[in-house]
Order: structure tokens, then sequence, then C-alpha cells
């Protein structure tokens, strides 16, 4: 009932220990509490919680017009209903090291498990479009640096985001990743890889855990879980995965409403009022509701 029962804290430890295990462990995307909860009941690993959707979220494109306040405050709502790790999207850190120092803090209040920074220059793009600019080296170990000086909690996992690929290709890629594991980075996600030997490559490079970003019309494409074990990949998201298939769900039931002028011939696609009570836990509700409203007012 209310919130998840396992504490922020707690949740990051389990986190870590399941991370270096070895095992592959899938992110798919929550666009909100409700998605993060059924992510959990269906079995996955944690909740990934994407820049892209909490821009498109507040009808924004994603290009970094997102606030500290608003990331965090989003990414509590949704880590707090799940057992599972939340990962949080940080973008570029939300300023100068400073900045990144108080996101980071800010994020482990929040319950988070961890977060990536990436390396783009601020306002940053969707990883996924062309025309990026990646920062100079310093100033992009400045940022992972001050990430984890910042870190209270030495389970809250800083993972390091690179976009250089698009910009000067594998090698360099590979490089900087090396730099941004010695400046404090726990993990990489190297951004817009083009085909699994580029991930196997990046992986065999580094002793840290690698990510893979399996979001649909981008620079990657769509590998199987067990492609990217192969790998070596050790995390993958669906970042805007869910928040797709619901908009599209959405879009046929506006033209089925100006077709038909009613949602009839779409009951069979929806979530029934049974299912929707139950991932919500109705029942624990009702069962808190008598067990304190159980008195009587008598007059004497």
């Amino acid at each position: 009932m209310l919130y998840a029962q396992t504490p922020a804290h707690e949740k990051r430890r389990l986190f870590r220990e399941r991370l270096e295990s070895g095992e592959l462990l899938r992110f798919p995307g929550a666009f909100n509490p409700l998605s993060a909860r059924l992510i959990e009941r269906k079995g996955f690993d944690g909740v990934y919680i994407s820049g892209a959707v909490l821009s498109a979220d507040l009808g924004l494109p994603d290009i970094g017009l997102t606030t500290l306040t608003e990331v965090a405050a989003r990414g509590q709502q949704i880590a707090r209903v799940t057992d599972l790790p939340a990962i949080i999207d940080a973008d570029t850190g939300f300023g100068e090291a400073m900045n990144v120092a108080r996101t980071i803090q800010t994020l482990e209040d929040a319950g988070l498990a961890g977060c990536h920074i990436e390396d783009q220059v601020n306002p940053k793009r969707c990883g996924h479009l062309d025309g990026k600019e990646v920062v100079d080296e310093p100033t992009a170990l400045q940022r992972i640096r001050a990430a984890a000086d910042a870190r209270r909690d030495p389970n809250f996992l800083i993972m390091a985001r690179t976009d250089i690929r698009a910009v000067a290709g594998l090698d360099a890629a590979i490089e900087r990743a090396r730099k941004l594991v010695e400046a404090g980075a726990d993990a990489i996600f190297p951004e817009a890889m083009r085909d699994l030997d580029e991930f196997r490559a990046v992986a065999e490079a580094l002793d840290v855990p690698v990510l893979a970003n399996m979001t649909e019309f981008g620079k990657s494409e769509l590998f199987t879980v067990d492609a990217l074990r192969e790998a070596g990949v050790r995390m993958v998201i669906w970042p805007v995965s869910l928040l797709r298939m619901a908009m599209g769900a959405a879009e046929r039931a506006l033209d089925t409403l100006n077709d038909e002028g009613s949602l009839t011939s779409q009951l069979g696609a929806m979530q029934h009022r049974a299912e929707l009570y139950d991932l919500v836990d109705y029942e624990a509700y009702n069962r808190f509701d008598s067990g304190i409203f159980n008195f009587e007012i008598t007059r004497e």
C-alpha cells in the first residue's frame, strides 16, 4: 500500500550486488509511477527514467529544457512506488561542477538508485540526433569527479554517458570512457553505438559495466537481450518504448472515437478496470480503512 517497502539505500545495495554478479539487467523506461509498478510486476530488474520521456511528458523537445527540480520530482514519484532500483537521466548535470554535485545529492534524496551524466555541451540534444557537440575532456572529467565527490551513499550508481562516438568515432569513445572511469564513473553508457561489435569493443576495454540504449528509430539496431549479453553488455534500457506504445494506443483510440463515436470496438485492447485496481492495490487500502475506521459514534 502507498509506496515501496524497500528503503532507497537498500534498493541501491541490492542493485549493486546484482550488477557485480555479471548478469545482464533489464531496465524498461517508466513514463509514470503506474507504469513503473507494471514493470516490476512483469519481472524486470529495474526501472529507467528517461530525460526524453520527461521532456515529452511536459510537451517539450529533449534539448535540455527540463530543470533539476522537475526531473528529481518526477524521479521521486516513480522510484517510491516500486521496490526495483530506478536509474534516471540527469542530462549534463544541470550546470557546471557545483550544479552536478547538487544534482547527485538531490537525486539521492529523491530515492533514485543511480543516474547518468553525459559529455554533451549544454544545452544538449537527443543522443540519436545529428549535429551533437561534446565538451572537451577536462570538462567531461570534471563533471564525473564532482558527481563522485558529492555522493554520500557509496552504492548510488554514477554512470558516465559519452556521446563522442558520433563526433569522433569509436576509438575516441573508448578512450574517453577509460578516462571517465578513472575520474570515478561506476559504469559507462556509450551512446549511439552502430553494431554489436562496437558494444563488444567498449565492454572489453573497460572493467566496469556497460549499458546499451535500445531506443527505437535511433542510430543503434534493436538487438536482443541475448545478443547484448554475448557482447558483454551488463545493462540494457528501452527508454521511450512504453511511452511510444501508450501514445500510439491513445492516438488509435481517439481516431476510433472520431470514426465510430464510441470505444466499444477497443475494449479488448484496454487494461480492464479489475486489472488497474489490482495494480494499484485497492484491496490493501480497503483493509486499511476497515482496520482504522471501525468505530461508531454513540450519543448518551
